[in-house]
């Protein structure tokens, strides 16, 4: 650990302690709940995907497969680094906001700073649009954990870049296969397999032309 992470993690710490009530008790919530948010927008992007081709159908289901990808990565990286939390480690911080998590609930990297990462890059990649949404929301997310007092700001970085690249590929490499899925679901007979999803996109309307006369 080097110095300029711990003062760092001391000065975001002192400033989230002078912060009113209101604020620390938003960033206590949010580190949470913004995980709600995710999931809210994964349901989102799946419903309006339904009337989309094959490809954007599956780039839309494996935003949150994605996700879960990225955590479980992170916790396997969890188990190797084994880094003790700051809220437990850094001596005369300030106290966390939130509960410090137990011993052996390691810090390196973050899970929710992961989680965020992924899902802000994932839900882009079904609409590009949704970046400028996604990304504010994955940062504020990243540093509410900060804020509180469970993770350094190398943890939250770490994350937010291990839940991007392994977005990036999860994505790339399932997309085709993915794309395969769809399409079969879409004509299978079983009424149910079908409306997972969904019908697709309308058929363009066609046009009869009428002789002259």
């Amino acid at each position: 650990m080097n110095s300029e992470d711990t003062a760092l993690y001391r000065d975001i710490t002192d400033f989230a302690h002078d912060t009113p009530n209101w604020v620390q008790h938003g960033a206590g919530i949010w580190t949470e709940a913004g995980l709600l948010v995710f999931a809210g927008l994964f349901a989102a992007a799946w419903w309006r995907a339904r009337r989309g081709s094959p490809r954007a159908f599956a780039i839309a289901a494996l935003a949150p497969l994605a996700t879960a990808v990225a955590y479980v990565c992170s916790e396997v990286l969890k188990s190797v680094v084994a880094e003790e939390r700051p809220c437990r480690a850094v001596a005369g911080a300030a106290a966390s906001l939130a509960a410090c998590p137990p011993h052996g609930d390691w810090s390196f990297p973050s899970n929710h700073a992961t989680i965020a990462g992924a899902a802000a890059v994932s839900l882009a990649l079904v609409r590009r649009a949704l970046l400028c949404l996604t990304a504010p929301l994955a940062l504020l997310m990243a540093f509410s954990r900060v804020f509180v007092g469970v993770h350094y700001p190398h943890d939250v970085l770490a994350g937010l870049a291990l839940g991007t690249l392994v977005a990036l590929v999860a994505v790339r490499l399932g997309r085709d296969p993915m794309t395969r899925l769809a399409g079969a679901m879409r004509t299978s007979p079983a009424p149910a397999v079908r409306w997972v999803p969904g019908p697709g996109p309308a058929p363009a309307p066609s046009y009869e032309t009428g002789a002259r006369r």
